[in-house]
């Protein structure tokens, strides 16, 4: 058996931010971000619209692409670290949002890596003949959780939500194999410090702006860029095959420059690497289910084309899979 994308969708809030709207709060120019990151704008979701609304979109979205209705759907699985409330998970929200009443639903929250670890989780369970037809769904609303007076990580994030639905897929096609990795002695340099079990919040800890990201950035630059390299050739090498037979690699939008260093260090065309974070920034679990929603509206994926997904973020975690497209 072979498990694979049955359909795909995404959703993006419709205000979108400009780089000079944000840049004028620190007396520079719009392009002073786009030279540091590549990002020209950003969506961002309303006071009122949550994690769930924009997942709940996508998942409607992934639905009508592969044919199917809530009722087909066993299982959603949702990464986010963005979620609605601490309880009940996201999931949930989503199964209740759509009418997908007979699937199992949670959550899981590997930050930028996250749609990649479900999309394992989601492989397994498809594998074990435990599910016939799942829902992933990528949502974040990092607007919520960034300090827009931290000049080095308000420039960064947007949000959005992107979805799949997998199960079974002709032979030879869909998912061929994958690798995840974490190293949880780099916790601290990205991470939202207050508002778990650790860090209760306290007004002091709001007036500090702890309950947003904090993040190193030279040093998790430099972790993305090692990390994204390693991992292509690790799924390469377990996988026996070249890079020369990889059609499109769709990363973690999270900054162009490193997009281009990766592309330097494989010695591969950058048209390679599927790159649309000038539209829409770095929207952790969304980045990457978006991106390849857009690439095969695009017409950048065929069927029998090899690709690599991968993520890299918080944690430090990091995750790949390979993928021939049966779409």
């Amino acid at each position: 058996m072979n498990v694979g994308i049955l359909g795909y969708g995404y959703y993006l809030p419709e205000l979108v931010v400009t780089n000079q709207e944000i840049a004028h709060r620190f007396n520079k120019d719009g392009s002073w971000i786009e030279e540091r990151t590549g990002i020209q704008e950003r969506r961002r979701a309303g006071k009122d619209i949550s994690t769930s609304d924009l997942a709940a979109k996508a998942a409607f979205a992934a639905l009508n692409n592969a044919n199917l209705t809530p009722a087909d759907i066993d299982l959603i699985i949702v990464s986010t670290t963005t979620p609605d409330m601490l309880l009940p998970s996201t999931a949930c929200l989503v199964q209740n949002a759509i009418g997908a009443h007979k699937a199992a639903a949670f959550d899981i929250a590997a930050a930028c890596s996250g749609f990649i670890y479900g999309l394992d989780i989601a492989a397994t369970y498809l594998l074990a003949g435990r599910y016939n037809k799942i829902l992933l769904i990528g949502a974040d609303t990092y607007s919520k959780i960034t300090n827009d007076e931290d000049l080095h990580t308000s420039i960064l994030f947007g949000d959005g939500a992107g979805a799949i639905v997998l199960g079974e897929v002709p032979k030879e096609y869909g998912i061929l194999n994958s690798t995840l990795g974490a190293d949880g002695t780099g916790w601290e340099l990205l991470q939202v410090p207050a508002g778990g079990s650790r860090l209760p919040l306290t007004p002091n800890l709001l007036d500090a702006h702890s309950n947003t990201i904090m993040m190193s950035g030279r040093a998790v630059y430099q972790f993305a860029v090692k990390i994204f390299e390693e991992t292509v050739r690790e799924l390469l090498d377990k996988s026996s095959i070249n890079l020369d037979r990889i059609s499109l690699i769709i990363p973690h939008q999270a900054n162009k420059r490193i997009l281009q260093s990766v592309s330097q260090r494989l010695e591969i065309a950058p048209e390679k690497i599927y790159c649309n974070i000038e539209k829409y920034g770095n929207m952790s679990s969304a980045s990457i289910p978006v991106a390849l929603a857009e690439a095969y509206e695009n017409q950048k994926i065929r069927s029998g084309d090899y690709l690599i997904l991968i993520g890299f973020g918080a944690g430090l975690t990091w995750g790949a899979t390979l993928i021939r497209s049966n779409l």
